[in-house]
């Protein structure tokens, strides 16, 4: 029986690069990891986008990186204020003169926490509506809502990476222990987590709040040692399956330490359902961060935050960029984490057809 050139590479391909083309071939599930993995590559460039300190500026032959530094006086760039430099003024200065000034700003002069109530083109009280200026308006503080949310999205990314990071590092440590030794190990283990989980998660996030100053790295830990649990009743699984299979006894015959066994051999056949459920679990962490923040316990002001956002959106239900903006923006987020989430788990399925396609 005679097979195709492209049967023959396919037998020799690894599993993981099988996997990955499968995932591929699911079009919502790539093109959803394409557009939150480039977003996201762009938020880190927000000081360089989305700021109102000059990029560059030339003042009496010099240049200067406002950017890149804490402040500059006023002073320093002939302005009679007293504080920092007002960026945009500047420019509009510097364009009326005709002499060798020039000042670079980023592509939208405006920060999250700067407040406008003095800006000439906002007229009336807060919140306003989208304009050329603002493209999604205004906060209830005069404060820009396309600038908050692009700041917003990076916090709450990066929030829930490190959530699931930290969970999953401690929930298949532990897992991975409970179901490799079994016996009393597994059973004392088991009797923890059930006391551990029954602890009520939003009562102790009210207690730490109202004892420390809670930041993200606070909220991560928090999150994180509530959020191993399941994690870690996977892998208790899998390793107990695992263990029981020969590849296992063979490295016991070697003489190999149980932490050879664990980690060099049955770990990396345990991890199928932890990578298929660590997407929806970062659809998990952010919802979290944007209850949390909702609710007050969150990221503390003025720290731009899309809890936040919502929280102003249901006080101003009336204001309809401040309900659209924040709820489509969470919303798209997570539409796409869930698309990469069902790929990932479509592409780890031993099945040859898809149901996505």
């Amino acid at each position: 029986m005679f097979r195709s050139k492209h049967e023959s590479t396919d037998e020799h391909i690894s599993v993981l690069r099988r996997r990955w083309r499968k995932f591929r071939t699911i079009k919502r599930g790539w093109y959803s990891f394409l557009a939150l993995l480039a977003l996201y590559a762009a938020s880190f460039l927000n000081p360089f986008l989305i700021n109102n300190r000059a990029l560059i500026v030339k003042y009496g032959g010099e240049f200067y990186f406002p950017v890149l530094a804490k402040h500059y006086e006023a002073s320093s760039f002939g302005q009679r204020r007293i504080g920092e430099a007002d960026y945009r003024e500047l420019a509009k200065t510097f364009s009326g003169e005709d002499g060798d000034n020039w000042i670079l700003m980023p592509p939208y002069p405006y920060h999250p926490n700067e407040s406008l109530l003095t800006e000439a083109h906002l007229v009336g009280p807060p919140p306003h509506a989208p304009s050329d200026h603002h493209w999604l308006g205004t906060d209830d503080r005069d404060r820009d809502v396309f600038a908050r949310l692009a700041y917003g999205f990076n916090t709450s990314i990066t929030f829930g990476l490190c959530v699931v990071a930290f969970s999953y590092v401690v929930g298949m440590i532990l897992g991975a222990c409970f179901g490799y030794f079994g016996g009393r190990v597994d059973m004392y283990g088991q009797r923890l987590v059930e006391i551990w989980a029954g602890m009520p998660f939003l009562y102790t996030v009210i207690i730490i709040a109202s004892i420390v100053k809670p930041n993200v790295f606070t909220l991560i830990c928090i999150l994180g040692v509530f959020r191993w649990m399941s994690i870690s009743f996977y892998m208790r699984g899998e390793f107990y399956r695992e263990k029981a299979k020969d590849y296992t006894a063979a490295a016991i015959s070697q003489g190999e330490s149980n932490a050879s066994i664990m980690f060099r051999h049955i770990l990396p056949n345990s991890l199928t359902p932890i990578i298929s459920f660590a997407p929806f679990a970062l659809v998990a962490s952010i919802v979290a961060l944007v209850s949390l923040d909702y609710l007050g316990f969150g990221v503390r002001p003025p720290a731009p935050s899309w809890g936040e956002l919502v929280g102003q959106g249901l006080d101003n239900i009336t204001e309809w960029h401040l309900v659209l903006f924040p709820l489509g923006a969470l919303f798209a987020t997570l539409m796409m984490v869930v698309f990469i989430g069902e790929a990932v788990r479509e592409a780890f399925d031993p099945k040859v057809y898809s149901r996505l396609r």
